[in-house]
């Protein structure tokens, strides 16, 4: 599932080129066919994201709303575009204040539905602080992990606590700490705390700015390749068995909440 650095960047992407200017937007596939006619022709305010939702905001207070879950995927190319190919749930075509015309199109995802602010303030109100976002409050995230019995491995990934953390971010940022993602969240100190937070918002910025995560420290960026062709290296996701980059033990697996979980017993001691 993409995470929130993903969302971050089509948002901006989507912003550069369609505010602005009135777009015209079509559901190909007809699952989006009555929420994109309330807002084809409109003016596209701004693009904005909050933690893995992408907001698309018009002149006439409409938000169209996209989650992309597990399958979601966005196409961008030029206008003209050609016919649609595969399942388009929505397209966009249109020129924002730069005057050139572009095009996207959304397959698979999870949610694409109009919302009225108030369903937006209320979706927002949901979510924990994305740290992405200026106005991040980083302490209303540490009242609930410091209340918390449960592990810091599942409330990083509690969208409710943090938004747009998913696993990647979640298993490479306790690696980076050594802190145990089995640790209760009532036993990692305000200080720890303060420094998750702070490597987690520039961890996100890299990934907004390259358009992919790194999560390696440079000094470590190198021995043992990528978990899979185009991916970055990363210490300790998808690397079950394979030796620890700093200290050689064995990289272990477990399923926390649902969810894949990675981490090294000897640089992350419970």
């Amino acid at each position: 599932m993409p995470e929130g650095h993903t969302l971050h960047r089509l948002a901006k992407l989507h912003h550069k080129r369609f505010a602005g200017g009135a777009v015209r937007v079509s559901s190909p596939q007809g699952r989006f066919a009555e929420g994109a006619a309330l807002v084809d022709g409109q003016t596209l305010k701004r693009a904005d994201a909050w933690g893995k939702h992408l907001l698309h905001h018009y002149e006439s207070g409409l938000v169209v709303h996209v989650h992309l879950g597990l399958y979601g995927k966005f196409t961008e190319s030029p206008a003209p575009l050609g016919d649609p190919v595969g399942q388009v749930r929505m397209r966009i075509i249109g020129a924002g204040r730069s005057g050139d015309f572009f095009g996207t199109d959304l397959r698979g995802p999870t949610a694409c539905e109009i919302l009225h602010e108030p369903e937006v303030e209320a979706l927002t109100a949901r979510l924990g602080p994305d740290p992405l976002r200026r106005d991040a409050d980083p302490d209303r995230a540490w009242q609930r992990i410091h209340r918390s019995q449960r592990p810091i491995g599942a409330l990083l990934m509690d969208q409710g606590v943090i938004a747009g953390v998913g696993n990647v971010y979640r298993a490479e940022l306790l690696f980076r700490h050594g802190i145990s993602p089995h640790r209760p969240g009532r036993d990692v100190s305000a200080t720890e705390w303060g420094e998750l937070w702070a490597d987690l918002v520039e961890l996100m910025r890299v990934g907004v700015r390259r358009g992919k995560m790194h999560v390696v420290r440079s000094e470590h960026d190198h021995g043992a390749p990528s978990y899979a062709a185009d991916r970055p290296r990363t210490y300790v996701y998808r690397r079950v068995g394979e030796p620890c980059r700093l200290c050689g033990a064995t990289v272990l697996h477990a399923v926390m909440e649902g969810r894949n979980l990675f981490w090294c017993t000897t640089c992350q001691p419970r």
